[in-house]
């Protein structure tokens, strides 16, 4: 089935295990080996101590809203059918320097424009769901 998303490359040798534990309802987060920082978006090398030491961590998936826009006009064009949308930037309750972007919904399973976003509030306590996409 295709999809109307833009996705990424989910088999960059960097995040491809992001994308394997959100196919299976996981919020993993990469973290360094040697000196234990947590980084988003992924990347080959830890930026504090440079050790090429990865790790995959579950995150339980809770968190704040910290941001948030409502696009008018959508920016992406594979996104007109859905404006206005919501657009999140939550920062996790296990790691608050660790953001993650999204869209807010009602519940589990519910469409993007589930939330109305003129009832969204920066600080709302929010939890992943995952909408799995073929």
């Amino acid at each position: 089935m295709a999809t109307p998303f833009l996705l990424p490359d989910q088999h960059d040798h960097d995040s491809a295990p992001f994308w394997e534990g959100c196919s299976r309802g996981e919020l993993l987060v990469q973290r360094c080996g040697e000196c234990g920082l947590w980084a988003h978006p992924p990347r080959p090398m830890c930026h504090r101590c440079r050790s090429l030491d990865r790790q995959w961590v579950q995150s339980n998936g809770r968190g704040t809203i910290w941001s948030f826009v409502v696009p008018h006009p959508p920016l992406l064009a594979p996104y007109t059918d859905f404006a206005p949308y919501n657009v999140v930037i939550v920062a996790l309750d296990d790691n608050p320097l660790i953001r993650h972007v999204g869209n807010l919904i009602a519940e589990p399973g519910a469409e993007i424009n589930s939330v109305d976003g003129a009832t969204i509030h920066i600080g709302e306590p929010v939890a992943v769901t995952f909408k799995i996409i073929d």
